[in-house]
């Protein structure tokens, strides 16, 4: 499949509902950023722009990157309306293709699961490498298929973080895994259906 091929699903999935207007930053970053001092962020794959929203609010400096031009532009257009502007620079990205430049205290990476082809693992192990030491990679994962989610293949199988940990190559001396864990919470979806969904957290730190 071809950058045009993905980026028309992700375009035509974004478009495809309205644009939401005080999108909710995801639980596992609030839980997770809650007590940082703010420094810079990457998000990866900023869909709707929640993470970002709250990132800024909080002083935090966001880069924020996603496949779909449709979601770069809203959330650019919630960042100016909100007065954030000056926070948040969103704009489309392969990450197949290429990754974003600086150096970072946080990169988060929610939910970067595709139908298309992506090395997830090179992504997440160069972003590992971004970090500035004392940083934090962040990657949020599905742990099981909400009722709402594009991808209904009753054969899923979602890594555990320590597989995803493990796939990374990265030597544990210069950034160790500070979570593993898969916790469940009760998530809502388009509507204001609820179910409840498993997580698969991974925290990594860079110490050198």
């Amino acid at each position: 499949m071809s950058t045009n091929d993905a980026v028309a699903f992700w375009d035509g999935l974004y478009a495809a509902r309205p644009a939401a207007t005080d999108p909710r930053p995801n639980a596992r970053l609030v839980e997770t950023v809650a007590d940082l001092p703010p420094g810079d962020v990457l998000d990866l794959g900023c869909g709707d722009g929640g993470d970002a929203l709250w990132l800024a609010r909080r002083g935090w400096r966001v880069t924020a990157v996603d496949i779909s031009p449709v979601a770069a532009e809203r959330l650019t257009g919630r960042a100016r309306a909100q007065g954030l502007g000056d926070l948040i620079d969103a704009a489309p990205h392969d990450l197949r293709v290429s990754f974003p430049e600086g150096r970072f205290d946080l990169i988060c990476a929610h939910y970067l699961h595709t139908p298309f082809e992506l090395d997830r693992s090179a992504v997440l192990r160069t972003a590992a490498h971004a970090l500035r030491p004392g940083g934090r990679l962040l990657v949020v994962d599905h742990g099981s298929t909400a009722p709402w989610s594009w991808n209904q293949d009753p054969d899923a199988r979602y890594p555990t973080p320590r597989e995803v940990a493990a796939g990374l190559g990265l030597d544990p001396a210069t950034w160790p895994v500070e979570r593993a864990d898969a916790p469940r919470r009760t998530a809502t979806g388009p509507g204001g259906r609820t179910a409840e969904v498993v997580d698969h957290v991974l925290i990594v730190r860079r110490d050198g």
